[in-house]
């Protein structure tokens, strides 16, 4: 053994060690392995740096960008609603569909667009449901590497060692050649993840970017600035005096101490943005108002209205509440709101005026502005959003929970399924390399304006993004040392001239194993003409030693690393690599005692 080869060896035995103890993040220690591997000669810086442009890492960071295009846009919610109908509010029923219906979408396309376009889906289902991410997505890449068993083309080393046996002049693996073998385990990894499996995750919380979780609602905004803690909507009946006059002609904050949010169904206004003083009201017309309970009484006898409870739905999804913090030096200071052309600058309107922490009394008309004066404004989403661009004169403080969901580009929502339709096709086709159709996906989701440039460099997990592209030169290492043909040759030594049942055994976890530090494909392509040649020295029949490859290849669970699908789930869910070990390895030994059971019942040793 070279001193370069033990070096190699140290390098991942250290990593191993340092992913399990979870003491560093996970891609701080895959940097290390990179730097370690760099200054110490054995990579040139180029061999070193080369993970940060290899198609798995570009593609890795593309299907984030997609993901969050499906999610921006509703996709993600719409195609959630599927398995919640199924499911119901079940925990145990949503992670059983949600399995199902990966593992079958796996079979015949990729595994990693396919936890691409559903990781989305299942984050806003577990948002929707009270439920940890954490509980449902390394459910989700297991099932998609499970899925990829069914078919031939459900994932590469099935297509490998299909191969393998066509060289040597054997009859290659059809394409549901798998599929008996694969429902098995399909069947059996989703029974585990059920019963025993989920209750190895974590409930760990992963928060999306975005408004902070403890935001306040449009109504609770609304209440400290002393407009009332609650909306409520009156529809205008014919004959009211409401009927063919303005907002700033009705009079009705000054009257009744009733402010109004929106107002749906207009026949005439001059304002399409939002609603303003020259918004006219019409019969018929709809008006969601925020104010006390007593002033909604007082309004409701006055102008002989129905006025009702409402909430944030029955808002126009245009029009929202955020609040503003004049800074020290602010134009705005010593001015009154007429005097700076507030709503004439910015196309928003004030609505109330807190000083010291109170809601101001005074005339807002009339009233002079100070440094450290919050201003309760309203205004159309798109323009409250361009007010957060605003550093000199305010900056926005108080967001309400309902703005995240309000400025979504829902209206992309056609333009994302064909985008990600159109993905799914190029990677199950293989029209153009995979990583190609990923990129044009993502860059199309950011040109089609179904994710903002900026939210889309957001949305990257750079974690996962740097922990692979940092630990994949050890994959590289290992090959130009000769410490993976060493580690082949010592492992695969005691299998020469074991029996049938050792050898199939063997060869499942040592490409187990491999796989869960390398590629999978380049395990398959590493082991399968070993297992062939091992075959034919005991005169067995190869198929069955082969087909023990290709599943034992798909059963990276065991690590982040050790396919894209783990390393998609990690960030979202908030991860530790303990949490991938301790449900992977127990998966394995099942997958193991079912492979030694019915791949020698579908594929005997001997003619």
């Amino acid at each position: 053994m070279t001193a370069e080869i033990t070096i190699v060896y140290g390098v991942l035995l250290g990593a191993l060690l340092l992913f399990a103890s979870d003491r560093l993040r996970l891609d701080l220690v895959a940097l290390l392995v990179l730097l370690v591997l760099a200054l110490t000669g054995i990579l040139t810086p180029a061999e070193a740096l080369a993970g940060f442009a290899d198609p798995v890492v570009l593609m890795i960071a593309g299907l984030f960008v997609v993901g969050e295009g499906l999610f921006q846009t509703g996709v993600a919610g719409a195609l959630g609603r599927l398995p919640a109908r199924i499911a119901g509010n079940s925990e145990v029923g949503l992670l059983a569909v949600i399995m199902g219906m990966v593992a079958f979408l796996s079979g015949f396309m990729s595994s990693t667009g396919t936890v691409a376009v559903m990781l989305p889906v299942v984050v806003t289902l577990a948002a929707e449901r009270g439920i940890p991410p954490s509980r449902l997505l390394i459910p989700l890449s297991v099932a998609s590497l499970l899925g990829g068993m069914l078919t031939l083309i459900g994932t590469p080393p099935n297509i490998v060692v299909s191969q393998q046996l066509e060289a040597m002049g054997r009859e290659p693996f059809g394409f549901f050649t798998y599929t008996p073998v694969g429902l098995v385990m399909v069947v059996l990894g989703g029974l585990f993840m059920v019963l025993v499996g989920r209750r190895m995750l974590p409930d760990r919380a992963s928060p999306r970017k975005g408004t902070a979780p403890d935001a306040p609602s449009l109504s609770e905004l609304a209440g400290s600035y002393g407009l009332g803690g609650e909306l409520y909507k009156s529809r205008i009946p014919e004959g009211s005096e409401l009927d063919g006059v303005t907002v700033g002609e009705a009079r009705i904050r000054s009257r009744f101490g009733v402010t109004v949010l929106d107002v749906l169904g207009t026949v005439s206004r001059k304002d399409e943005e939002g609603v303003a003083p020259d918004t006219m009201l019409r019969a018929g017309s709809t008006v969601v108002l925020t104010g006390n309970e007593d002033a909604m009484g007082e309004m409701a006898r006055h102008l002989e209205l129905q006025i009702g409870p409402a909430g944030a739905q029955d808002l126009s999804g245009r029009v929202g509440l955020v609040e503003v913090l004049l800074t020290p030096r602010s134009r705005l200071v010593d001015q009154t709101l007429p005097e700076s052309q507030f709503r004439e600058k910015y196309q928003v309107d004030v609505l109330s005026v807190r000083r010291l922490g109170e809601p101001v009394a005074e005339d807002l008309r009339d009233l002079r502005l100070r440094f450290g004066d919050t201003l309760l404004v309203r205004g159309t989403w798109e323009g409250l959003r361009l007010l957060q661009g605003e550093r000199r004169d305010f900056v926005v403080t108080g967001l309400p929970k309902e703005m995240e969901a309000a400025t979504r580009p829902y209206s992309r929502a056609p333009l994302a399924v064909g985008v990600m339709v159109g993905m799914m096709l190029l990677l199950t086709f293989q029209v153009v390399p995979a990583v190609h159709a990923v990129l044009l996906a993502a860059v199309a989701m950011v040109l089609g304006g179904a994710v903002s440039g900026d939210d889309a460099y957001r949305a990257v997990n750079w974690e996962s993004v740097v922990l692979i592209a940092g630990i994949l030169p050890l994959a590289t290492a290992m090959e130009k040392t000769g410490a993976m043909g060493l580690a082949v040759d010592l492992l695969t030594g005691p299998l020469t001239g074991a029996g049938p049942f050792v050898l199939l055994a063997g060869l499942f976890v040592l490409t187990s194993a491999l796989s869960q530090i390398i590629s999978n494909t380049a395990t398959a392509v590493l082991l399968a003409p070993i297992a062939f040649q091992l075959a034919l020295s005991m005169d067995a029949n190869p198929e069955p030693f082969l087909m023990g490859i290709a599943v034992a290849a798909s059963t990276a669970f065991a690590t982040p690393i050790a396919s894209p699908v783990n390393t998609l789930v990690l960030g979202p869910g908030g991860y530790r690599f303990g949490d991938f070990f301790r449900v992977g390895v127990s998966l394995q030994l099942i997958i193991l005692a079912a492979s030694l059971f019915m791949v020698p019942l579908l594929f005997p040793f001997f003619d």
